[in-house]
């Protein structure tokens, strides 16, 4: 069982995904989302810290496409389990709470950027199923 369970939404546009990167805990890139709370579903979980990380946004068009396990970003030896959503976002996101930038992440980007779980067993799953465009380093 991971020691975290998280919601993160997948958000693409023109081929880039929206990614997040941390005021503190890690400088790694990150996807929109957040820790569930006791009797939050992840959809529930997904919708508040959206509004939270990005501002006055709301997701559209909710759907479900895995879930995965993998190390923690800046949690040496902790596991997250990210329970990911793709969805459209209404409105204009923006860096807010623990958010210190918003980034465009595309397939000529450098992996090293990302967190172990997008980098290792996120992106290589959604790049096999077609979701996201092959990765061009």
């Amino acid at each position: 069982m991971a020691d975290y369970h998280k919601a993160g939404l997948l958000y693409l546009k023109d081929g880039r995904v929206l990614l997040c990167r941390k005021k503190d805990t890690t400088s790694l890139l990150i996807l929109p989302g957040g820790k569930l709370e006791p009797g939050e579903t992840a959809e529930e979980c997904l919708r508040r810290e959206c509004r939270e990380e990005l501002g006055e946004v709301e997701i559209t068009g909710l759907r479900h496409i895995g879930d995965y396990e993998s190390s923690a970003a800046g949690q040496d030896g902790k596991t997250v389990k990210i329970e990911l959503y793709a969805g459209e976002l209404e409105g204009t996101p923006a860096a807010h709470s623990e958010i210190q930038d918003l980034v465009w992440f595309g397939p000529g980007d450098d992996a090293a950027l990302l967190a172990l779980s997008l980098r290792n067993v996120i992106f290589p799953d959604l790049r096999r199923r077609g979701l996201v465009a092959p990765a061009s380093y």
